[in-house]
């Protein structure tokens, strides 16, 4: 979908806040991923920042599942984007999708995110929601902003470097969202990472290892939540430890389970 008015061939506009979408046109389509929302990565959280990141997954997800409601023939699955972020911080304590929601603001986007994904069960259709990890790709997100002053080497850590980071390279988070479309026996929540989580400060070793590159001295914590504030704190910060055994358990096998791996194939090391 598109939120461009002029459609190009097999191209569907919408607009979540006008509450502008049509499906009615389209031929049948057996699943939906909806990945759709405001980034919550970038920028600091203002309280006008904070409305858009909900808003943007509220209105986004309940508009879709309206119109797919009015559908004569409806998909089979949905599977809608959350994020890792639901624990909280959870310092090295392995969370799985039985835990509850922590008391974060990035915890309160995803569970209000996922009850509003939720309504699609009641339509009869499978709906996956997924956990998401961070995405490791050179072409965006975490690893780009890391890589971006790479040439003189990366920092050692942000803050102490004990904070775990529930990774997941990009060809397995496709791999894994292809896979929830077909296995019927995934519903619900499902952490969307490798089986491995590394600490901050193995992350950025590896990284280092991989490219070559010196280590620099430390990112202090105070620096980072003066930079970018409570974002800092429960993005850069904050600890996740999560479990990939529900996804392991559904027949999902990893091409990169672990870092280094992972790594060398994304920034062509191999």
């Amino acid at each position: 979908m598109r939120r461009r008015p002029e459609q190009k061939a097999r191209e569907v506009y919408w607009n979540p806040a006008r509450g502008e979408l049509n499906l009615q046109d389209l031929p049948h389509f057996d699943g939906v991923i909806h990945l759709a929302a405001d980034n919550i990565g970038e920028g600091r959280w203002t309280a006008a920042k904070k409305e858009r990141v909900i808003a943007s997954r509220l209105q986004g997800t309940s508009l879709l599942i309206r119109e797919i409601a009015r559908c004569a023939s409806r998909p089979e699955v949905l599977l809608s984007a959350s994020a890792i972020g639901f624990y909280g911080d959870c310092a090295d304590r392995l969370v799985s999708e039985d835990d509850q929601a922590g008391s974060a603001f990035i915890s309160e986007v995803c569970a209000r995110w996922e009850a509003a994904a939720g309504s699609a069960r009641d339509l009869g259709i499978r709906t996956v929601c997924l956990r998401l990890g961070v995405v490791l790709t050179p072409k965006g997100g975490a690893l780009a902003r890391l890589l971006a002053p790479s040439a003189l080497g990366f920092s050692s850590r942000f803050g102490n470097g004990r904070q775990y980071i529930s990774w997941i390279g990009l060809h397995d988070a496709i791999g894994a969202m292809l896979h929830a479309l077909v296995s019927k026996s995934l519903q619900g929540p499902v952490n969307i990472v490798a089986p491995e989580p590394v600490t901050n400060r193995e992350l950025l070793a590896t990284l280092a290892r991989v490219l070559r590159r010196p280590l620099l001295p430390p990112v202090p914590a105070g620096l980072v939540r003066l930079l970018f504030g409570q974002m800092g704190q429960e993005v850069l910060l904050d600890s996740c430890r999560a479990s990939a055994a529900k996804l392991l358990a559904s027949g999902y096998r990893f091409r990169h389970p672990d870092l280094s791996t992972a790594l060398r194939t994304l920034l062509g090391r191999v």
